[in-house]
Formats: C-alpha cells, sequence, structure tokens
C-alpha cells in the first residue's frame, strides 16, 4: 500500500493556521472554514499567509509535514523544519561525492540527459498529435539541436561545458515551445524564458508550475534523508535548494511544460487569470492560482508506468521515486542514478 502525496495549498491571504488536537485547522476573520486531521497530510503550502501558530508548526515538525509559505506571487519564502533527521551516512556520503569534481559532473549528467530526452518526448509527442497544426521543419530541426547537444554530454570535461550544454539545449527548447501554444495565441506565446519577474502570461504560468514542483521535490529529498541545499549540478548558494533544483531538471517537462501547454490549449486559464503590475511583472490572480492548483492536483492522481520500476504510481509520486533512486546510487545500492524518462 502506497500513500499518495497530500499537499493542503491554503491560497485565501487572510487565512490563519492553528491545530486542534491533531488537526490543522484554517480560520479566515476567527471563523473555521476548513479542518484535516495531520496525519493525512505530506505537505502544506501557504499563499500570501497571515500566519501560523507555533502549535501548529510544532505538529507539522512531529509529524514530518513540510510547511512552507510563498508570496502570492509564488515565491518562496521559507520552509518550517524540525529536527534533522535521516541517515548521517547518507548525508556524508553525499557531501563527500558534491566536493568531488568528477563525481558531481557523473550526477549531473544523468540530471541532464534526463531533462533533454524528455524535451524531446514533448516536442515528439506534439508533432504526432497535433502536426496538421505546427511547424514540423523547425520542431525537426530544433530536435535535431538537442540531439547533438546530447551526444555531446558524455565528453564534457567539466561542470561549467554541462551547464553550457544545459543551456543550450534550454534556449532551443524554448524557442520551440512557441509552436506547441495552439489556441489563444494573442494571450499566450513564448518569445524567450524569462523570469524575475516573469514578463507574459507563459513564463507566469511556468514559474509558477516549478515553484510547485520545487517544493514537491525538495520534499521528497527530504523524506529519504539526503541534504536538498547540497547539489551536484547547481552550485552551493544560501538559501538555494540545489540539489532540488537539480532534479526538477529531468522533471520539468513532463510534470510542469506539458501541463502548461494543456491548461492553455484547453483553455483552462485565459487572459483574465493574470495580472500585470507596475514593474512589467506578470502574476497570477488568486483565481488563476485556484484554477492551476487544481489541474496540478489532478495531475498528480494520473497514474503512469515509472520506466525503471515497471510499477504504477501516481504522477505526484514521481518526484519520490526519483529521490529514493537517488538516495539508492548514493548508499551504492546500485550502480547509477536512473533519470526518469517519460513515455
Amino acid at each position: 500500500m502506497r500513500k499518495l502525496l497530500n499537499t493542503l495549498y491554503v491560497t485565501t491571504p487572510e487565512s490563519y493556521l492553528l491545530r486542534e488536537g491533531e488537526n490543522v485547522v484554517i480560520k479566515i476573520n476567527n471563523t473555521e472554514k476548513f479542518r484535516i486531521p495531520i496525519h493525512n497530510l505530506e505537505g502544506i503550502v501557504c499563499f500570501g499567509y497571515m500566519g501560523a501558530s507555533p502549535q501548529l508548526m510544532r505538529l507539522c515538525t512531529d509529524n514530518n509535514v513540510g510547511l512552507s509559505f510563498l508570496t502570492p506571487h509564488g515565491k518562496f519564502l521559507a520552509r518550517v523544519h524540525g529536527r534533522v533527521r535521516g541517515n548521517v551516512l547518507l548525508r556524508r556520503t553525499q557531501y563527500r561525492k558534491a566536493d568531488d569534481a568528477e563525481e558531481s559532473l557523473e550526477i549531473a549528467r544523468c540530471f541532464i540527459i534526463g531533462k533533454i530526452v524528455n524535451c524531446r518526448t514533448v516536442l515528439g509527442r506534439s508533432l504526432r498529435d497535433h502536426g496538421d497544426a505546427i511547424d514540423h521543419d523547425k520542431i525537426r530541426f530544433i530536435d535535431s539541436l538537442l540531439i547533438e547537444n546530447l551526444q555531446s554530454i558524455d565528453s564534457c570535461y567539466n561542470s561549467d561545458s554541462l551547464r553550457g550544454i544545459e543551456g543550450n539545449c534550454a534556449k532551443f527548447y524554448f524557442g520551440a515551445l512557441d509552436e506547441l501554444i495552439l489556441k489563444q495565441k494573442d494571450d499566450f506565446f513564448l518569445s524567450q524564458r524569462n523570469r524575475r519577474p516573469p514578463l507574459d502570461n507563459m513564463n507566469a504560468l511556468l514559474s509558477f508550475l516549478y515553484t510547485l514542483l520545487a517544493h514537491d521535490v525538495e520534499s521528497a529529498l527530504e523524506t529519504v534523508g539526503v541534504d536538498p541545499y547540497v547539489g551536484f549540478f547547481h552550485t552551493d548558494r544560501p538559501g538555494r535548494p540545489s540539489l532540488a533544483l537539480d532534479l526538477m531538471e529531468e522533471l520539468r517537462p513532463f510534470m510542469a511544460d506539458r501541463l502548461a501547454l494543456n491548461m492553455v490549449n484547453l483553455r483552462q486559464v485565459c487572459r483574465k487569470d493574470f495580472l500585470k503590475k507596475e514593474n512589467g511583472g506578470v502574476i497570477l490572480t488568486d483565481d488563476g492560482r485556484k484554477e492551476v492548483l487544481s489541474a496540478w492536483q489532478k495531475r498528480k492522481q494520473d497514474e503512469i508506468t515509472h520506466p525503471y520500476l515497471n510499477e504504477k504510481i501516481s504522477v505526484g509520486l514521481i518526484p519520490y521515486v526519483q529521490a529514493m533512486l537517488l538516495a539508492r546510487y548514493l548508499r551504492g545500492d546500485i550502480d547509477g542514478y536512473p533519470p526518469f524518462f517519460m513515455n
């Protein structure tokens, strides 16, 4: 029996979280609006929060439930942690490998191979499903560039050269995604990837989904006992979960990019769900966030057959499976880290 990933998203800015017994209670203006037993949760994400009681924080840490606070824009602010748990030997191994340039490069290669392969799959699936509506020649040309860079990964000699390959592939891939936006072209387009802040609706949607994915990946890494802040591809920086960002690379195309394209092409989001700020940045409205969160949670309930385990799992468990496989590799239980390849 598997416990399905169950995350509570609190989107109303006036919400206050508190504890009653073993329950998480949400109140707005001192009126109870929602309650749920803590054992039904694995994570809580609060957007534009009023606050949470110390007792609620203690309840979360005692039950290993991640409690994260984000701005209304979806920017990560803080995460509440309890005592450090996990296998100290596993973390010591992680730190040693992270300090070894060759070991780090070997693991980082796997993340980027997974990313590029999955980017190619997104493009290839669109060719099959919507071949009469997109520019075949452009997509095939970009795919050939991705293949060329993919083949050069084995011979790259350091992390900087691998970052160059990843950067090139990201530029090619995002240049192709605009072709895959088939509806609402006046309101959704992707001339280039931009962030901090996103400058158009599509970039705002992608950034929001990446924030949700980062929360899930970070939580997954913590559950297996590795340090989310010590990565192999992204450099260490105070407050940045580098390993979570590493592991996200291979998961973005399948878990975030495809969902963003589907939501736009099926008109599940539209222009009114976005707001342009005075600084030119674009954010989702409260209703827009709720729509995306609903689609995100629904997507995570879909089942797939994991390509390495050859077992059916929910999409929401993919970060947990990949974190588990990474931990097994670090412990020496398997010979290499197997990236996730979407079907």
